[in-house]
């Protein structure tokens, strides 16, 4: 991966954006694909279309990746200048004790794009009952702090302020690559990145959309809209997958799911079957890795809204094998990104009218 496409995975990673709270992901979005794409909307729920047009008559395909991200929303201030939150999406309460966090504040005294940072609290290990020790403290019996009185706090935040894990992108170990919100600024970066390589390639048959959705985190509600709105012909979810190459997920329950083995290739009733042969045929045209995930019933991403839209669609999902999802330290190996570009431009690019997805 070289250093522009790294600084957009960075820049998509860092970028505030939990469900409801997508502008800045989506800005950047439309920033990389100005002059790209042939044209670039955003509906009025906030997800993005970007589209490079067809140059035939072939099938038009939407790329989806989802801008939005678990995260925390302010819900009380004390007067003392504590602020109680409430869950967006799936939080683990489990692994926000001690977290840092940022605070992003539009109250009146506010300065435009000002972020408190913030520290996660709740009583010292010393003073909690022995008992109580051995239970994951609940959301409503944590508390952030801010450093700041409530009377002047009450002035910078206000109520409905989102709040996200306090960290950052790295790269560290071989390859790997650490940060919040892998899922699913991933699949954003790799629709994005499909759009620049049909482009340069020419451009495909039909119309290739690359979609960020907003809010599938609290119930694929982009890719409902969006399915509905854009009505490609064919719809494909890039997301994040569970791995399960570290200690205590067992393979035989889960499937096998390698970080550095390529990309997972859904299969199941939520994907079309002439769809995932497609894919696979395209992995093995670009001597490209791949995995194969199993999926034997909705999959809970994208995909499973796509492929239930109008009287039903051609759906797809290419997933990456990500580590510790939906915590502040989600892992994934760099080249499965790749990886997942080479096999979804080569799908694109051999898409004709000639093809037939009615399954046989």
């Amino acid at each position: 991966m070289n250093r522009k496409d790294l600084e957009l995975l960075k820049n998509l990673t860092e970028a505030p954006s939990p469900s409801g709270f997508e502008v800045p992901a989506a800005t950047i979005m439309r920033s990389r694909l100005k002059g790209v794409a042939d044209t670039l909307d955003t509906n009025v729920l906030g997800s993005v279309h970007a589209t490079l047009k067809g140059r035939g008559a072939g099938p038009s395909i939407m790329i989806a990746g989802h801008l939005d991200e678990v995260g925390l929303m302010v819900t009380y201030i004390t007067d003392e200048g504590f602020i109680s939150f409430e869950a967006i999406g799936g939080v683990d309460a489990a692994v926000l004790p001690g977290m840092r966090v940022n605070v992003y504040a539009t109250g009146e005294a506010a300065g435009a794009g000002q972020v408190l940072r913030g520290v996660m609290g709740r009583k010292p290990i010393h003073l909690i009952d022995q008992d109580e020790r051995k239970n994951v403290t609940k959301i409503e019996q944590l508390f952030i702090d801010v450093g700041i009185k409530g009377k002047e706090l009450k002035k910078l935040v206000r109520i409905g302020d989102a709040i996200t894990y306090g960290v950052g992108f790295e790269e560290f170990g071989e390859g790997f690559a650490v940060a919040r919100a892998f899922d699913d600024k991933l699949g954003v970066w790799i629709a994005i990145r499909v759009l620049e390589e049909v482009r340069k390639a020419g451009g495909a048959s039909g119309d290739l959309i690359a979609a960020g959705t907003v809010q599938e985190e609290i119930g694929l509600r982009g890719g409902i809209t969006s399915a509905y709105g854009v009505n490609p012909v064919i719809g494909i979810s890039a997301e994040v997958g569970h791995a399960t190459d570290y200690p205590d997920i067992d393979k035989r329950k889960y499937g096998e799911s390698d970080c550095g083995k390529g990309p997972l290739i859904a299969r199941g009733p939520n994907i079309n079957p002439v769809l995932f042969e497609r894919m696979v045929a395209a992995a093995k045209a670009t001597k490209t890795p791949y995995q194969i995930g199993p999926e034997s019933r909705a999959t809970g991403t994208d995909a499973n809204a796509i492929q239930l839209s109008r009287g039903g669609k051609v759906a797809g999902l290419i997933s990456l094998p990500l580590r510790y999802m939906h915590t502040p330290t989600e892992v994934v190996k760099l080249s499965d990104l790749d990886a997942a570009v080479k096999i979804l431009t080569r799908f694109v690019l051999d898409m004709d009218s000639t093809v037939d997805f009615t399954p046989r």
